[in-house]
């Protein structure tokens, strides 16, 4: 699903979001600066927005992504080299509940709109907390659903009804973007999802939403 989509993933994202998930990106990199991570690992790193976003603004040593659609990484590796950003990002086929690299490996950790995707998210959650050092924050920036009453109708219907229609117009996957919306509402978010960051043993667990819900910024340490 996301190999079909890849070629216009970039385009839909600022398209459908008119260009506010760039705010969101920026928000949640910032919380990364107080600590400087030198070694950033970002999960489902798809076309690598947060990866080279990151790269400018933290100014790590190193970040790895990785994804397990072989065609948004090659989309990524692209943005990469335009970039010169070849000798700092590399990005990798690999997946967040058997991460290939070793204990205590990275200062950060961070994932954008991709938990929601994980098979088991305890699991996922757990490799990260395995690969991060001690101390390190793993730093998640996810879609959510907005509680005030008339913004959250609006919200429902532009989710269920005109964003597939776009998507369908633009990739010819309508169907990608169903999942979208069904994998939002699916989503244990909010103090939820902090409650499953917990039981894997995170500690000074943070959530803030942003745009009046659309999205929330979720912070743990190891």
């Amino acid at each position: 699903m996301f190999d079909s989509i890849a070629p216009r993933y970039d385009f839909l994202n600022r398209f459908l979001s008119g260009g506010i998930d760039i705010s969101w990106r920026k928000k949640a990199l910032r919380l990364l600066k107080k600590s400087g991570p030198a070694t950033i690992l970002d999960v489902a790193t798809g076309t690598a927005d947060l990866a080279i976003m990151a790269a400018d603004i933290l100014k790590p040593n190193s970040i790895v992504g990785i994804d397990i659609s072989p065609k948004m990484l090659e989309v990524g590796r692209i943005k990469v080299k335009n970039k010169s950003l070849d000798q700092i990002i590399s990005l990798n086929q690999g997946d967040s509940e058997a991460i290939n690299y070793p204990d205590n490996s990275f200062d950060a950790v961070t994932v954008a709109f991709g938990v929601r995707n994980f098979e088991s998210l305890e699991k996922g959650l757990s490799e990260i907390r395995r690969v991060l050092k001690p101390g390190g924050q793993l730093v998640v920036l996810e879609f959510s659903k907005p509680r005030i009453p008339v913004w959250s109708q609006l919200y429902k219907i532009y989710m269920k009804y005109i964003t597939p229609i776009f998507a369908g117009l633009f990739t010819k996957n309508k169907t990608a973007y169903v999942y979208l919306n069904n994998s939002i509402q699916a989503f244990p978010e909010g103090k939820a999802f902090l409650s499953v960051m917990h039981k894997i043993g995170y500690k000074q667990t943070s959530c803030k939403p942003v745009s009046l819900g659309i999205s929330t910024i979720y912070t743990g340490i190891k």
